[in-house]
């Protein structure tokens, strides 16, 4: 069996071509039923995201297969022919082990070290598992596979530093106050910024959310997906009392805070340490806010400057990643090389148990009548001797599974023992 892996990803194929395979890929059951109807695909494992679908799978004949999977994805987009050698990869073996280890452990991610795609991965192993369409070799790959991702996650920091604008707003709120436990947060705006914020904010254990916006609906809507609070802008200067933190995302053409309405709320909130992001452009807030004391104001530069630190931290994490993945990776070929040498140690086994029962029923036949305790001392002495003058070539076989000519060594095993006699 060889292993190959095919797909699209957000490199190679644009935003609209994605979507037309994802849409067609809505019912994964109905696109195992199809893939299994392929001629030459043994066992196979499909997984879609907004950024990726690959089909990966087992088969005798690639050269035959591939371009039946091709054909597969081409027309659930609805595409013309011509373009698949433009947006499609194709990778097998060695190859196609390492992009899935990288995969699952987010150096392929469009945000590098993201960790939502190996949660990804694991669920449509699930649904392969459920349709009973993996075998030895995927089950044995998948799972080695989550041990990768967990290793680089443990080992390297490819997933430690913030590289998105609210992510990193809510990285520098617990690096000012410690521990976001018990605290609230005022997210002015409920755009897509404001709730990736309120995500990372709701993880790191806020306990209470407010959310302002112009058009309350919206408030309300982003406020009920998280059990909080909406509020229309024209409450804000009184909520100022009662928050730790603000982020700001709005489209406002003028600031909706001063500095002076800022100086009034610190005395009544007795100089309690106030965390200010404003992450819009153009800015929400004034940045003179920031020269009062207990008041920390960051704007978008400053979180841009902070990312690209964090991002270069993380290419370089990505290094000892890529490091832990090819020795992985080698890890598995060696074992997939050792398959192919356990239908010779089948056959050579067999081939001795036979000559072994013929001799031993030969001798039992000459020998006058035995008890059944020395005819099963009879049977343990000539199994013992087998499985001895076994145990070295068998060992040989097994520790020497990936010379430079696997086959060229299994032939040559298999006529010195003449186990392919008819």
């Amino acid at each position: 069996m060889n292993l190959v892996l095919l797909g699209i990803n957000h490199r190679t194929a644009p935003l609209e071509i994605r979507e037309k395979l994802a849409g067609g890929l809505q019912d994964l059951s109905a696109g195992y039923q199809a893939l299994r109807h392929l001629a030459g695909l043994k066992e196979v494992l499909l997984y879609s995201t907004c950024n990726r679908v690959e089909v990966l799978f087992t088969t005798a004949d690639p050269p035959k297969t591939v371009p039946r999977v091709q054909t597969f994805l081409i027309n659930l987009a609805d595409l013309p022919t011509e373009e698949q050698e433009r947006i499609m990869y194709i990778h097998q073996e060695g190859e196609a082990v390492q992009h899935l280890f990288r995969v699952a452990s987010g150096l392929d991610s469009m945000v590098m070290g993201e960790p939502q795609i190996l949660g990804q991965v694991k669920e449509a192993y699930r649904l392969a598992t459920q349709q009973q369409a993996t075998g030895a070799i995927l089950n044995r790959l998948l799972h080695k596979t989550f041990f990768v991702a967990k290793r680089v996650r443990s080992e390297t920091g490819i997933g430690c530093q913030a590289v998105n604008v609210s992510y990193a707003a809510v990285e520098l709120a617990r690096k000012i106050f410690g521990t976001l436990t018990n605290k609230t947060a005022l997210l002015v705006g409920a755009g897509e910024m404001a709730e990736l914020a309120v995500e990372h904010l709701k993880r790191y254990g806020v306990s209470q959310i407010i959310v302002a916006n112009r058009t309350l609906e919206r408030a309300l809507k982003l406020a009920r997906r998280f059990r909080g609070d909406a509020i229309s802008l024209a409450e804000l200067e009184c909520q100022l009392l009662r928050i730790d933190i603000m982020i700001s995302s709005t489209g406002a053409t003028e600031q909706i805070l001063t500095r002076d309405q800022i100086k009034k709320a610190m005395r009544l909130r007795k100089q309690q340490p106030l965390f200010l992001i404003d992450i819009a452009v153009p800015r929400d807030l004034d940045p003179e806010i920031n020269t009062l004391d207990n008041v920390y104001l960051y704007n978008i530069d400053d979180l841009q400057g902070i990312i690209e630190v964090n991002r270069r931290y993380r290419q370089q994490e990505a290094v000892r990643a890529e490091r832990i993945i090819a020795a992985e990776a080698l890890k598995f070929l060696q074992w997939r090389e050792s398959l192919a040498v356990y239908p010779t140690i089948i056959a050579l086994q067999k081939k001795a148990d036979q000559i072994c029962q013929h001799e031993l029923k030969k001798t039992l036949s000459q020998l006058g009548p035995l008890t059944p305790a020395q005819i099963k001392s009879l049977q343990v002495l000539t199994q013992s001797i087998t499985h001895k003058l076994l145990h070295d070539p068998i060992l040989y076989m097994k520790r020497n599974h990936h010379p430079k000519d696997t086959s060229r060594e299994i032939n040559y095993i298999r006529r010195l023992f003449n186990l392919d006699q008819e």
